[in-house]
């Protein structure tokens, strides 16, 4: 059987859990073997003068993502595993409850922003919807969870920098922030975060898409106007429950994306697609103007993927924002101009996280955020600079 006959068969709702991983599984060795074939991975390589080895960003460039071998260590595995599966575990009960499965005043409540979005298992909340942008305009298989399957289930947590602090000092870690100034200037800035959770067997999809809304029509558009997301992986992921890209799409402009399902006869399995296969500790970066997507998790393995995306300030200054403001209302919202006020105020939680870093790590070399080069001693991490530019930092992301 050839790759392409297998890409065209169409998506079926109803299938089982097992039917549907059954369905995946030739897909699944076909992807696989086209992403080891890229060749696009590898430990963080840095040149003479400290920047990302000049190899890794030509295949970044090239393909659009790139995958980093074994970055996070594994006693910070353990710290942010720990805060994960903490997160999760007081997420409310089910949508619209203020209280967690063990009967216990759910996490954020007093958030301004609820952390948590709960969907139905193995269920595409997106796909086919006003969500977003209309960014998902196709809707992913959504096979039938097993009988005794919960109502709702995590599916992405917010303000990971405001509940986790093994989170918050991740956003400080000097590889990860090399890598960003590398790839967007030495004045970049951040976006926003999210926690990805696939449980076993329950883990809902996300449709075929690509980020971004403000830059496709700019007259300065490129390939990297849109900037980059990393994704800290949390556990092995695989091509049942990682995330999937198509290469090279970050430099086509906007895929029609309805019109690409269709001409594969439906099917959200498509052509050409690779997934993102990473140890514990792996971190991936994708440009977010690559289509990408993952299927509803039928398989046996939990994938927690830290998420947290960086732009050029070229970017965002100036630029009129949109806004998703509630987690369970995802749809966008024109915000006012990003001015350098803003810009500053969003991006001291970097400069707050390589101090909290630096306390908890001393003996790690700390990484120099050039934006607040000389004024380091205004941002040392405590309790009255986490209330000022922690609490409800997502509050004032730089979406674009």
């Amino acid at each position: 059987m050839t790759d392409s006959m297998i890409d065209s068969r169409s998506p079926v709702d109803g299938l089982t859990r097992e039917q549907h991983a059954a369905e995946m599984a030739e897909y699944l060795r076909h992807g696989e073997a086209r992403a080891a074939a890229l060749g696009n991975r590898g430990p963080v390589r840095r040149t003479a003068d400290g920047r990302l080895h000049p190899d890794i960003l030509a295949a970044f460039d090239v393909h659009g993502f790139y995958v980093f071998e074994g970055v996070v260590d594994e006693q910070e595995l353990a710290e942010l595993r720990a805060g994960a599966e903490d997160m999760i575990s007081r997420a409310p009960v089910r949508r619209g409850e203020k209280v967690d499965a063990l009967g216990r005043p759910a996490l954020g409540q007093d958030y301004a922003i609820q952390p948590y979005l709960l969907v139905r298992p193995l269920s595409d909340p997106w796909g086919g919807t006003a969500a977003l942008g209309g960014r998902h305009p196709s809707k992913m298989t959504e096979p039938v969870p097993d009988p005794d399957a919960p109502e709702n289930v995590v599916y992405l947590m917010f303000g990971m920098c405001q509940a986790i602090p093994a989170a918050l000092r991740l956003y400080g870690h000097p590889d990860i922030l090399t890598i960003a100034a590398s790839v967007n200037g030495t004045d970049f800035v951040p976006y926003n975060d999210a926690i990805f959770v696939k449980q076993p067997g329950l883990g809902g999809s996300v449709s075929w898409h690509q980020d971004g809304i403000t830059h496709w029509d700019s007259p300065h558009w490129d390939q990297g106007i849109h900037g980059f997301n990393f994704q800290v992986q949390l556990y092995r992921t695989t091509a049942a429950n990682g995330l999937w890209v198509l290469p090279g799409t970050h430099r086509t402009g906007r895929v029609d994306i309805k019109q690409l399902v269709a001409d594969n006869g439906g099917s959200d399995r498509l052509p050409g697609a690779v997934p993102l296969l990473c140890e514990p500790g792996d971190v991936t970066i994708v440009n977010r103007q690559t289509l990408h997507g993952s299927f509803a998790n039928t398989s046996p393995d939990t994938r927690v993927s830290i998420t947290f995306g960086f732009h050029r300030r070229s970017s965002v200054l100036g630029v009129r924002g949109k806004l998703s403001l509630k987690a369970d209302d995802l749809s966008w919202q024109d915000g006012d101009a990003y001015d350098e006020a803003r810009i500053d105020d969003r991006s001291a939680v970097i400069a707050l996280a390589i101090d909290a870093r630096q306390q908890h790590r001393p003996g790690e070399p700390r990484f120099r955020y050039e934006p607040f080069a000389g004024r380091e001693d205004d941002f040392r991490f405590g309790e009255d600079t986490f209330e000022r530019y922690i609490r409800d930092y997502n509050t004032r992301d730089l979406a674009i």
